[in-house]
C-alpha cells in the first residue's frame, strides 16, 4: 500500500464560478488506480465562458481529472455535472451525445499517423456524417483558425511539434464544442511558440465564446491565459485564485510550485520530510 500523505494545507479562495450557474461541475471525484489514490476527493467548477488553469506537478492526476470531466474516465465515487446534468445518470447513448459537447485537445496532439492534416480534423466531422463540402470548407476554417493554412495534405511526420499542436486544436474545435479541454498545450514547445500557443488559446476563446480548462505545468501560460488558476496536489485542489492573486499567494505550496524550488511541501516526500514540516520553512 502506498503510503498516506500528510496533507498540505488547503486555501481556497473565492471562486466567479459558483455551484448554481456552473458550466462543468466536479463533485467530491475520488479516483484510485489499484494502491494508488489519485483523486482523493477533488471538487472543481467552472463558469460558461469561464477559463480555468489545473497546475500542479508531474504525476498529481491532472490529465486523469480533465478525462473524468469529459467521462472518459468513470470516477470510484463522486459526480461529473454539465449543466446541472449528472453525467453518469446518462445512458450511453445520451453520454455520447454529451461528449459531443466537449473538444479535446490531447497531450502532444494525439493525431492519427496514418492520416494526413486534413484527414485527422475532418475526422470528427465525417463521423457525424457531414456533407462533403462542408467537410473541407470547416476544416479549411479550423486551420486557419489556429494559423496553419494550407497544410492540409502534410502527413504528420512533417509537422513541427507546435504545429502537431495546433492540428490538435483544429480537431478540437471542429464539430463546434461548447467546452474546450487543452492536455498539456505547451509541454516540450520552445518559449516563442508556448506563446504562440498561449495567444492561440485566447483567440480560440473569444472567437469561439467557449468554456476551457486547461493542464498545465507552466506557469506563464497559466498566468496568461486563465480567469482562474487551481492547484492539484496529494489527490486534491489544494489552492485556488485569481492569476495575479496565486502569484502573489504565500501559501507555501503555491511559493514552492511559483518560485520552482526543489525543496518545499510538495516534494517533502522526495526529502524524506513531511508536508506540514516544509511548509513551516515558507518565507
Amino acid at each position: 500500500m502506498e503510503a498516506q500523505r500528510r496533507p498540505v494545507p488547503s486555501s481556497r479562495g473565492p471562486s466567479p464560478a459558483v455551484k448554481q450557474g456552473a458550466k462543468i461541475r466536479g463533485e467530491n471525484l475520488r479516483k484510485s488506480f489499484g494502491d494508488k489514490v489519485v483523486l482523493n476527493g477533488v471538487s472543481i467548477s467552472v463558469a460558461e465562458g469561464e477559463s480555468l488553469v489545473v497546475v500542479g506537478p508531474s504525476g498529481t492526476g491532472k490529465s486523469v481529472l480533465l478525462k473524468h470531466l469529459i467521462g472518459l474516465i468513470r470516477s470510484d465515487s463522486g459526480k461529473v455535472y454539465v449543466d446541472g446534468v449528472d453525467m453518469w445518470s446518462l445512458s450511453e447513448r445520451e453520454l455520447n451525445g454529451m461528449r459531443k459537447r466537449f473538444g479535446m485537445a490531447f497531450q502532444e496532439g494525439a493525431l492519427f499517423d496514418s492520416m494526413n492534416v486534413f484527414d485527422n480534423v475532418a475526422f470528427p466531422l465525417r463521423r457525424s456524417g457531414r456533407p462533403a463540402d462542408q467537410v473541407r470548407s470547416r476544416v479549411r476554417e479550423c486551420l486557419d483558425m489556429v494559423h496553419l493554412p494550407g497544410v492540409e495534405q502534410k502527413r504528420t511526420s512533417e509537422l513541427s511539434g507546435g504545429m502537431r499542436r495546433r492540428v490538435g486544436f483544429a480537431r478540437a474545435i471542429a464539430h463546434e464544442p461548447e467546452i474546450l479541454l487543452f492536455d498539456e498545450p505547451n509541454t516540450g514547445l520552445d518559449p516563442i511558440m508556448t506563446d504562440v500557443i498561449n495567444e492561440i488559446i485566447l483567440e480560440l476563446r473569444e472567437r469561439l465564446d467557449v468554456t476551457i480548462v486547461t493542464i498545465t505545468h507552466h506557469i506563464e501560460s497559466a498566468r496568461k491565459i486563465a480567469d482562474r488558476v487551481a492547484l492539484l496536489f496529494g489527490g486534491q485542489i489544494i489552492f485556488e485564485a485569481t492569476p495575479d492573486d496565486f502569484l502573489r499567494s504565500d501559501h507555501p505550496a503555491v511559493r514552492q510550485f511559483v518560485e520552482g524550488r526543489a525543496q518545499g511541501p510538495l516534494t517533502a516526500e522526495e526529502f524524506g520530510r513531511t508536508p506540514a514540516g516544509a511548509a513551516e520553512d515558507k518565507k
